[in-house]
């Protein structure tokens, strides 16, 4: 690929509201080192957008210096703002749409600090109290939230020689562009003058808890470059990521960082602003000293980028080998695609020349992947991916242990079915620390806090295939037991089974009359009140529980008063019992049988028998539950009646009384006149024993008033076909019928062979219930040609005569324009609704008397156009 990609870490396509800092990152250089003391030069660098007005950095700033280990507080600094920078630009690459300006600030704070070595080391902080708004790939239900950036100095404890440390210090472009969903590569490379050995990470991105920030000068404001407070002390914690995204993927799934060299690459996902955090850590002789952080928002725009775009691979490593790819660039400057799939001997084994290349491979091995676009055209581009057709790479493992602070013993248990597995990447998911990693096959880890750890396992094997799986691994201070009961009773002489389920080994206690005291099942036999203890050792993780066992000679048992309910009804039957196991008949009737107390639903009169059970104590007792049937019911049907109409209710019951609602007075057959549909309840009870009410429900569906239409007043010249139309209901039926073409449709067609002044016509409009409205239409019938009449004066005085100049179509299908002009020609109105015209006003103000040029273009109703001009008088 031979196009430049910018990456815009500050956003500028985007409004940010009330917060600008965007990033932030600090480094050191040792100056010198006597007597036990090492003076280092600190640098914080800062970043800010130029698009947010009345925004200045820190000014001085303060940078914490703490404990490494302890978090205690050893001193605040403040540091006056040294130096600041702008950079800013546009690409000027025509391979790119959409460039977009990148603009933002850089603020230097610079000063040496001198400190004794510590075995600990230490953290040097500084903070603000906003991000940017808006971050994509954060939780939205957060708002706004601080920004934390740290540096390590290294302590003595784990490396004599490591406080005599220049930190690693970043060294790649910030300016550079991320086009949405198209590929990129963007260096965090850093370089480390000790020569220490530097390994990469994504890493969560820190908070700001706690911190007040500087008032309106700071961050959190506007102005003024105010300083701001004191930073909150260690630890610090990560900022809430949300779906999709976390602090070792903030890009997405896509995206991946090269642990050796800092680069990052991939598809870069959708238009936003992602919160990215990049960890280098120094390690010298084999041992990991320290760890510095770079923490940027990236800006990702909506530009694209004409190029041949692939992954770096396809891995075909599953259970498949078939491969679908296409261009991962979307740009519209891409015209023509030429794809060649080759094996390892340079033999081209498929080609293409659409959008997306669809293979399957006959064999196993690895394949060249070409793509070239636009080939002979503006903006060519090739590129050459890899496939790994591998498949039966299968990435598992297992672990063995949880105790807190003792060791877990991970096993990989990766199979693969070419090659041999030959990397392992893992991260035990230990948020307190930067050293939970290996690279061994099958390491240890010892958690120093309890609870679920995810734990992630990176592989690769030796043809190529890598893959990543994440468990959860829960860590725990004491194992967890699982007993069947705590409590029981037991009748002598029978034997009874403890049951206790969990991990590791159990030991039961004491072991009077009990056998398999060291399993998690043994049997016991007492005749007394005894209380057993159950330990459970698992890997050292120690547990205790406990059981009570209580000795009887008969079970208690006792139901209540017979009962009536009503028929259909459900009951819970409730004995009074000690019984740990009951049965009860008839057992139809009942939602469990076996249970203390059922659900039961007699069919009728039904006598209920319970027998409770303490091993082999037993009692019986019983209850009868009568039943009574419900009163009818019924509301009689539903009816729909026409607005303003009454209606009559028929309810009936065989029950000793009855109530309506909401009506007054109460009888089976009341008159109503609701104003709008209603819902009226039935309620009916009796005395026979059934206290409850039944009620039923009817509706009276008002229709709404029936609206007859029968259209507006109109003219016609001889021989024109005239279309009636009336609306408002599903029956009509016009009057006079002479000459219509169906008198009982809406729509009847007429002709008219002799002129008249005017004819009425009446419609009845009829609803689906039957109710009726009327209306009526006048139609003047002219012996002429289609024609526009226009009057030749008018008087717009508001007497309800004359008001209007307007035209009146005679034979005129449609009115195109009609359009009316003062002595100097300016248009003073213009319609294209016949029979609306002008009131003489413009703009609201009433014009003088005189003569006014009016036009009017139509269509007959013929389809020819008809065009008429004319003068008239306004007169007041």
């Amino acid at each position: 690929m031979r196009h430049i990609l910018l990456l815009i870490f500050i956003g500028c396509s985007f409004t940010l509201k009330a917060d600008h800092i965007t990033g932030g990152e600090m480094y050191y250089t040792l100056r010198s080192s006597s007597g036990g003391m090492n003076t280092y030069h600190v640098t914080l660098k800062q970043f800010r957008s130029c698009f947010t007005p009345n925004r200045n950095f820190y000014n001085p700033i303060y940078i914490g210096i703490f404990n490494r280990v302890t978090g205690e507080r050893i001193r605040d600094e403040q540091v006056p703002l040294s130096r600041e920078e702008e950079q800013s630009g546009t690409s000027d690459d025509p391979c790119i749409t959409r460039p977009p300006l990148i603009c933002f600030y850089v603020g230097y704070w610079e000063f040496d600090v001198t400190l004794p070595v510590s075995a600990d080391g230490y953290l040097l902080t500084s903070q603000v109290t906003n991000r940017v708004d808006g971050i994509t790939n954060l939780d939205p239900g957060y708002g706004r939230i601080g920004a934390t950036y740290t540096a390590e100095i290294p302590g003595s404890r784990p490396l004599t020689a490591a406080p005599a440390n220049s930190s690693a210090r970043f060294t790649g472009s910030d300016l550079i562009t991320i086009c949405a969903e198209n590929s990129f590569n963007y260096s965090f490379a850093a370089e480390d003058a000790d020569g220490d050995e530097l390994r990469y990470f994504f890493s969560e991105a820190y908070q700001t808890v706690g911190y007040s920030g500087g008032g309106p000068g700071g961050p959190g404001g506007g102005g003024g470059g105010q300083q701001s407070q004191p930073v909150v002390e260690p630890p610090y914690y990560p900022l809430p990521y949300g779906s999709g995204f976390s602090g070792s993927s903030p890009l997405g799934n896509q995206v991946t960082i090269n642990p050796a060299t800092g680069m990052v690459s991939g598809i870069a996902p959708g238009v936003g602003i992602y919160v990215v955090t990049v960890c280098v850590q120094e390690i010298r002789n084999g041992v990991a000293i320290a760890t510095q952080r770079k923490d940027l928002q990236l800006s990702i725009t909506g530009c694209t980028i004409a190029a041949a775009s692939l992954l770096p691979e396809y891995m075909l490593c599953g259970n498949t080998q078939r491969l679908t790819v296409t261009n991962q660039s979307n740009s519209p400057l891409i015209a023509s695609w030429s794809w060649e799939f080759s094996n390892s001997a340079g033999n081209v084994v498929y080609r293409t020349s659409g959008q997306t290349a669809d293979y399957t491979f006959p064999a196993p091995g690895t394949y060249d992947v070409k793509l070239v676009t636009n080939r002979g055209m503006q903006c060519p581009d090739s590129t050459v991916s890899k496939a790994l057709v591998y498949p039966g790479f299968d990435p598992r493992f297992s672990s063995a242990g949880a105790c807190i602070s003792k060791p877990v013993l991970f096993r990989d248990e990766t199979t693969t079915a070419f090659g041999t597995v030959n990397f392992w990447d893992w991260d035990f998911g230990d948020g307190g620390t930067q050293t939970d990693f290996s690279q061994l096959q099958h390491p240890t880890y010892a958690y120093p806090s309890t609870g679920p750890k995810s734990v992630r396992l990176i592989t690769h094997n030796s043809v190529g295939c890598k893959d990543t799986l994440v468990q959860t691994v829960t860590i725990l201070d004491k194992p967890p037991i699982l007993l069947a009961f705590r409590d029981t009773l037991i009748c002598p002489p029978d034997p009874l089974q403890l049951r206790a389920n969990g991990l590791g080994t159990f030991t039961w206690s004491p072991a009077v009359n009990m056998t398999g005291a060291n399993t998690a099942t043994p049997n016991v036999n007492v005749t007394t009140d005894t209380k057993y203890y159950v330990d459970l050792d698992y890997d050292g993780c120690l547990n205790r529980d406990s059981v009570t066992i209580r000795a009887v000679d008969q079970v208690t048992l006792g139901l209540p008063a017979d009962t009536v309910i009503c028929l259909g009804d459900a009951i819970s039957l409730r004995p009074a019992s000690d019984g740990l196991l009951y049965s009860w008949t008839p057992a139809a009737s009942l939602n469990n049988a076996s249970v203390k107390n059922p659900l039961a639903t007699p069919t009728g009169n039904t006598r209920y028998v319970v027998t409770a059970s303490i091993s082999n104590c037993t009692a019986t007792d019983d209850i009868n539950v009568n039943t009574v049937p419900y009163p009818q019911a019924n509301a009689g049907p539903d009816t729909v009646i026409c607005f303003e109409t009454f209606a009559t209710l028929h309810a009936t019951t065989d029950g000793s009384s009855y109530t309506w609602s909401p009506l007054q007075p109460q009888t089976l057959t009341p008159t109503v006149h609701p104003e709008a549909t209603t819902q009226y309840i039935f309620t009916a009870t009796d005395t026979r024993g059934c206290p409850k009410p039944v009620r039923d429900t009817v509706l009276v569906t008002v229709l709404p008033k029936v609206q007859a239409s029968a259209g507006r007043d109109t003219a016609v010249v001889l021989g024109q076909p005239l279309q009636l139309n009336a609306s408002g209901g599903l029956q009509y039926t016009w009057s006079p019928a002479g000459g219509l073409s169906n008198p009982f449709i809406a729509n009847p067609l007429i002709t008219f062979s002799s002129p008249t002044r005017a004819i009425r016509y009446r419609v009845l409009v009829q609803d689906e219930a039957g109710c009726m409205d009327s209306a009526f239409i006048n139609v003047k019938v002219y012996n002429t040609l289609p024609q526009v009449f226009v009057p030749t004066a008018f008087t717009p005085n508001g007497d309800g005569t004359n008001d209007l100049l307007r035209p009146i179509g005679a034979g005129i299908q449609e009115i195109r324009y009609f359009s009316v002009y003062n002595r100097w020609g300016q248009l003073v109105f213009t319609s294209s609704k016949n029979g609306l015209g002008w009131d003489g006003r413009i703009n609201g103000a009433p014009q003088t008397n005189g003569v006014y040029v009016w036009q009017v273009m139509a269509v007959d109703y013929l389809g020819q156009d008809f065009f008429l001009t004319g003068t008239a008088t306004l007169i007041r």
